[in-house]
């Protein structure tokens, strides 16, 4: 591999392991980065504290891509904040509750936004979007700056949400499947490649020296911004398609390993 200056990584699914947990070896290897002068970037579909809580004591020197490119932080510097219409919230929302099973998360600058009682739901989606905060009803305007729409379904989403939302990528919006469970509505052109883009403009780094790790449809884009791309051993067939590489499983920490054997090199 050529001199590498930026590596970035999905959260869930590729970085965390099921448990949602860092691996112990991650505190050295970054020292070990930082040394080397490479940055290292988590970029999620979670809001932005849903991550950065994983990198308190680095927090202020990396960046971080958050709602699956619609928040893009550098040095605590804001490079990048959507908005998403309220027209289209509204609308969107009204077909959502037609979905039987479905649940939805508004997730916007200060907090997630939420109007379910389903506590089980609840309790699964807090840990991911720390900042949150029950609401009567999610189609009234709120004083927020709303990035995207994320949609769960506990039988999955590919084939209980996708099918019923997908019309509304004729609205210039973008609708992702984000993981088993979640599609995610954002105005269109905001993914985590755009986001990554935005971030090697910034630091003059090109798509050569990028490393990038995914295992999800909404990493597919971040993935095409870099040369040297994995997928991990869990990710979904689409992605292994389009990386370059594979890695081990996100319970191996894989993206570890790579990180570790090209520190090696």
């Amino acid at each position: 591999m050529t001199n590498i200056k930026l590596i970035v990584t999905d959260m869930d699914g590729t970085f965390l392991n099921s448990n949602y947990e860092v691996s112990p070896d991650f505190p050295a290897i970054y020292e070990e980065l930082k040394k080397r002068n490479i940055l290292f970037i988590p970029a999620s579909g979670r809001q932005m504290p849903g991550i950065t809580q994983y990198f308190k004591e680095i927090e202020n020197e990396i960046g971080f891509i958050a709602e699956n490119g619609g928040y893009v932080i550098y040095k605590n510097e804001e490079l990048f904040a959507d908005k998403l219409e309220n027209s289209f919230v509204k609308e969107i929302i009204e077909i959502i509750r037609e979905i039987p099973g479905a649940r939805t998360v508004l997730s916007a600058k200060k907090k997630a936004y939420y109007e379910s009682d389903d506590e089980q739901f609840v309790k699964y989606f807090t840990r991911y979007y720390t900042e949150n905060q029950k609401i009567d009803d999610l189609t009234t305007e709120l004083e927020d700056n709303t990035f995207k729409i994320a949609i769960y379904h506990p039988e999955g989403s590919e084939e209980n949400l996708y099918p019923y939302l997908k019309n509304f990528e004729k609205k210039n919006l973008e609708v992702v499947i984000s993981g088993k469970y979640w599609v995610d509505i954002m105005n269109r052109n905001i993914n985590k490649g755009k986001a990554l883009e935005i971030l090697q403009k910034k630091l003059n780094i090109l798509p050569s020296e990028t490393m990038s790790f995914g295992d999800y449809m909404n990493d597919i884009t971040m993935l095409q911004k870099s040369k040297y791309s994995f997928a991990v051993k869990n990710a979904h067939s689409s992605v292994k398609k389009v990386a370059s590489f594979s890695a081990l499983s996100n319970d191996e920490f894989g993206v570890l390993e790579i990180i570790k054997d090209y520190l090696k090199s």
